[in-house]
């Protein structure tokens, strides 16, 4: 008894001695082991890096608790093991989740105080078992970190999409959306973006919804070109010490000094984005008693810098049967007037088709009097970001554009062999200077020839970038369509153009993770809800009820002897 008494103890004491051991090598080495088939939980380096950025508390507020519907409640599963994964790297980042709702009283002012913080909410039709019914959801987070603070979308807009496709498309970006808050709010700003100004671009107004998203991670201030005739060393000077240059729709020709000044700028290293219109042509101007308008190639004297960087943009127009709708009014004016919609050709809808991190999992992209890009062979690397349908082609100008295209009949026998027209293209290499081999519009000592590798981004239609304005001349959302109502993906496509240019972190690489998400076919489940149920409901009790009667029957013969 004595010994049996010893061998037990003895027995506790290793056991004890292994765990102890055990515990001490677990907290020596750190690992998270990720059985996942798609490795949905192994954050990439980037995060990692992001991670480590974040040397005080930094506490993220998660709007999505509370009884939601169940393509939610998927989204609120991932983003919590997501974020509990970015805490067990680094113990200062705290969450908690919130139910905005849960306190009757309060959620009226609750809502509105998420309002002015620029989250609005979600209203989805519940459909259970045949019965609908409305709710309100916030897909949203915000992150605060050392009285700073970022709003943080948990839920991604994909137009014409259902829950469930949104909510996969959600799952998607979700450690994009929050490393890329976590990197915003604990690393200072150091890129510059300069806004190119003095040939007619458009207005601030009509593009303050990019720039009100880009200084949240940049420095970003106007540069005009009209310095240039005057003192035209001294503005490149002042341009170099810019990382990114955005030149959006100019109207009005570039002088030789100020291209020379754009194209050292390049040259020297500074990254590019080109939005630029070869057509003057403006939806506005349709709006008349003739419901037509005169479009005509634009000179903006820049078509042999394009050619140099391995380009050309033509000056016709991107005609699309994948166009955007548009509403026009039909039957008899006064009280009789209705609005109907229509296909508008000349404002192609673009779903991305390339892989490339700029614009993969984006949805749609709306053009207006876009026009096609030509590449050129100069050991330049083009990648074509986005391109028109394939039933497409080229409408050269002048011509005239008229509303009553809307009525024309067409087959895909009108567009063999014209389609898949490119408007957004990325240039990478080394560039060489236009002015190579050529008279200097002005004197420059440090001129370079050939520069370091470098990357630009041209997008053949300026409206890309432009909001609309409300009734109250207050800008709207970057890529809603008043007319229409819906919201495009222009605005995420612009700021991972941005990104990709700028970042030195590979934030933007993280947006190229695919995931799986296996989700329940409602209808099916409809379909045998009961016996859905006692698959997993009941089966999961009845084999626990069985393992216990069997457990309890063997352990009460193997005591009663």
């Amino acid at each position: 008894m004595i010994a049996a008494k010893k061998r037990n103890l003895q027995s506790v004491l290793i056991t004890l001695a292994i765990l102890i051991i055990l515990n001490l090598i677990g907290n020596s080495f750190f690992h998270r082991f990720d059985l996942t088939k798609d490795n949905r939980y192994t954050l990439s380096e980037t995060s990692l890096n992001i991670i480590k950025q974040v040397k005080e508390p930094l506490s993220i507020k998660i709007y999505m608790e509370g009884d939601l519907p169940a393509e939610f409640k998927r989204l609120q599963q991932e983003t919590r093991e997501l974020v509990e994964e970015f805490q067990a790297y680094n113990s200062n980042i705290n969450f908690e989740f919130v139910n905005p709702l849960e306190n009757k009283d309060a959620s009226m002012d609750n809502i509105k105080t998420l309002y002015m913080k620029g989250l609005t909410p979600v209203n989805i039709t519940v459909d259970d078992k045949g019965k609908q019914s409305q709710a309100m959801v916030f897909p949203w987070a915000i992150a605060v970190y050392q009285n700073k603070e970022v709003n943080i979308p948990l839920l991604k807009n994909i137009m014409g999409a259902s829950t469930t496709e949104k909510v996969i498309g959600s799952v998607q970006h979700l450690e994009y959306s929050i490393a890329d808050a976590l990197n915003k709010i604990t690393k200072e700003k150091q890129k510059k973006i300069a806004v190119i100004k003095g040939n007619g671009e458009i207005q601030d107004v009509f593009i303050a919804k990019f720039l009100l998203q880009i200084r949240e991670s940049y420095h970003i201030g106007p540069f005009t070109l009209d310095s240039v005739a005057k003192s035209p060393v001294n503005s490149l000077e002042a341009l170099k010490k810019y990382d990114l240059a955005v030149i959006a729709k100019p109207t009005e020709a570039f002088s030789d000094a100020e291209k020379q000044v754009l194209d050292q700028f390049i040259i020297n290293g500074g990254k590019t984005i080109w939005l630029v219109d070869q057509v003057v042509a403006e939806m506005d101007s349709l709006y008349n008693d003739a419901g037509a308008t005169l479009a005509f190639p634009r000179d903006l004297n820049l078509n042999d810098m394009f050619f140099k960087y391995g380009i050309r943009i033509n000056p016709d127009i991107v005609k699309d049967e994948q166009g955007s709708p548009i509403k026009l009014a039909t039957g008899e004016q006064g009280s009789a007037t209705q609005y109907q919609a229509f296909n508008w050709k000349f404002a192609p809808l673009v779903y991305p088709e390339s892989q490339h991190p700029i614009v993969k999992n984006l949805g749609g992209i709306k053009f207006d009097f876009a026009n096609p890009i030509d590449t050129l062979k100069n050991g330049i690397k083009k990648t074509v970001l986005l391109k028109s349908s394939q039933y497409s082609k080229k409408v050269g100008t002048p011509t005239e554009i008229n509303l009553n295209i809307v009525t024309e009949e067409t087959s895909p026998n009108h567009y063999i062999n014209t389609g898949n027209l490119p408007m957004a293209v990325l240039l990478e290499g080394n560039f060489h200077s236009v002015f190579q081999n050529r008279v200097l519009a002005f004197d420059q000592s440090n001129f370079e020839a050939t520069g370091k590798a470098n990357k630009m981004i041209v997008i053949s239609d300026g409206d890309i970038i432009k909001n609309q304005l409300d009734k109250n001349y207050e800008p709207v959302e970057l890529g809603f369509d008043q007319r229409s109502g819906n919201l495009y993906d222009n605005k995420d496509f612009l700021l991972n153009c941005v990104n990709y240019l700028l970042d030195d972190t590979g934030l933007i690489n993280i947006r190229s993770k695919d995931l799986d998400l296996p989700l329940l076919d409602k209808e099916k489940v409809y379909e045998n809800y009961t016996q859905t149920q006692v698959i997993t409901i009941g089966l999961p009790i009845l084999i626990l009820a069985i393992f216990g009667v069997v457990f309890g029957f063997l352990r009460k013969r193997k005591y009663s002897r």
